[in-house]
């Protein structure tokens, strides 16, 4: 599927990174959270302006060797598709990046189909939650 950029209609997922190049990069499939959605389909995927400060970041980072004063932050990197949740199980932290114990009682969003954007977007309307709508008020 082709999306024209930017797309009004889509939602955006702040994620920091390095995760947010990670997904980008096919290498993260999983994205651990707290709570469930029921949200599928294409999303945005924001690069949060922090940068993660999980103990698993900066392994990633030492592991893929990404510069992260080169990650793009504060913008939209590209999009991903949702297509699933489900209870983390074991396997599931090698596809998050993330340690076994950082997925017990986690849920996980299985991700699928990134696609970078040409060139990263800056947003209209700044994330308020999990969910925002970069370019239109909801």
């Amino acid at each position: 599927m082709s999306v024209i950029h930017p797309n009004h209609e889509l939602v955006a997922l702040g994620i920091r990174q390095p995760w947010a190049e990670l997904i980008l990069r096919g290498t993260k499939t999983v994205e651990v959270r707290t709570v469930d959605t029921r949200l599928r389909g294409t999303i945005y995927v924001y690069a949060s302006k922090k940068l993660a400060e999980h103990p698993a970041a900066a392994t990633a980072i030492r592991e893929h060797r990404l510069d992260v004063d080169r990650l793009p932050r504060g913008l939209l990197v590209g999009t991903v598709d949702l297509v699933a949740t489900r209870a983390c199980e074991p396997e599931d932290a090698a596809r998050a990046c993330l340690r076994r114990a950082d997925v017990t009682d986690r849920i996980g969003w299985c991700l699928e189909n990134p696609r970078r954007l040409p060139q990263p977007l800056p947003v209209r309307f700044l994330p308020y939650g999990i969910w925002f709508y970069p370019f239109r008020r909801k």
